[in-house]
């Protein structure tokens, strides 16, 4: 059976009711030749390495290799189109991020629509980021950072990897929340906001959680608050920010998509056997290790979770009138 994007989103609830020896014989031919998994980041970055993670457990539990290959460029646009455009058999498989449902705002003329071409498979892990500021920065909590903004109007230069980077967006929905003003100063990628963090060039960075949670602990930074909704286990006393903002949450996410008309069995395997990798106490300690949290979902759930997710982003992106460069 072909099924489009919004059709697996109704079907695939009702797909686990299906008599597991009805599929058996299907099933058992998937995947019969290595799969491709293509990454819109380079090799080393957290996207390749849990892409290489899940894609060797996917590898030993379903007897062929998964292969990822490396495609960087335009934000993950470049992958992102490869796949659209691949036949929807299966062996062509995208592993999805925040970058896609970004982009939708960021990119006036894609080749492509990401929730139309895109058959969202899985979740994979969410990541949260942390509002770094400089030791020296005369603010230790969210309400005097506010409280700072507000008396001093664009003064507080807020560094980020780049246009319409998370650090970027994430800063920028804040400023939307608090209805303060802060200075955008983009820098080339995120460990060179940090050099200028740590040298009091600028006073704020949205950063990943796990890149900063050393200097963190060695006082090179002090940590007012994690994006995400509830506290982090690896900071259990630095609070979120949305016990200060209600309704604050800013995540980053990875999941696994392939092009739209792939088989609903095809995608009820692949979401079977990611989820048995995330529910895996070794590549959950793994997964932990890295800073981020398993992000388990059926295939209509992830969808569901893409659409909401495009909408709250388009909405900041548009507020702020950003524009990739």
């Amino acid at each position: 059976m072909i099924v489009s994007r919004r059709q697996l989103l109704d079907l695939a609830a009702g797909a686990a009711a299906v008599p597991a020896a009805s599929r058996t014989g299907w099933t058992q031919s998937y995947p019969a030749r290595p799969v491709r998994w293509i990454v819109g980041f380079g090799a080393g970055t957290s996207a390749d390495i849990f892409a290489r993670l899940v894609g060797q457990f996917l590898s030993e539990r379903l007897g062929q290799p998964f292969v990822i290959e490396n495609r960087p460029g335009a934000g993950g646009n470049i992958a992102t189109e490869a796949v659209a455009r691949a036949a929807p058999d299966g062996y062509t498989l995208l592993l999805i991020t925040s970058a896609n449902i970004w982009n939708a705002t960021l990119y006036d003329n894609l080749n492509f629509n990401f929730i139309r071409d895109i058959v969202p498979i899985a979740g994979i892990v969410r990541g949260l980021g942390v509002m770094d500021v400089n030791p020296s920065f005369p603010v230790k909590t969210v309400p005097e950072l506010i409280a700072y903004a507000k008396a001093n109007p664009g003064l507080i230069n807020m560094g980020s990897g780049g246009v319409g980077s998370p650090q970027h967006l994430y800063g920028e929905l804040f400023k939307l929340m608090t209805g303060i003003n802060m200075l955008h100063v983009p820098y080339r990628g995120s460990p060179q906001a940090l050099t200028a963090l740590f040298a009091g060039e600028i006073q704020l960075v949205f950063d990943t959680l796990s890149t900063s949670i050393e200097p963190i602990r060695a006082g090179r930074l002090r940590a007012l608050a994690v994006t995400s909704a509830a506290r982090s286990n690896l900071l259990p006393d630095v609070p979120a920010i949305g016990e200060f903002v209600p309704g604050y949450e800013a995540t980053s996410w990875l999941g696994l998509g392939a092009p739209n008309n792939t088989s609903a069995d095809i995608v009820e395997q692949l979401n079977r056997g990611i989820n048995a990798g995330l529910a895996d106490p070794a590549l959950q300690a793994r997964i932990a290790g890295l800073g981020y949290s398993a992000f388990a979902s059926s295939p209509a759930d992830l969808g569901r979770f893409i659409d909401q997710d495009t909408e709250k982003w388009g909405k900041v992106i548009r507020a702020a009138n950003i524009k990739a460069g």
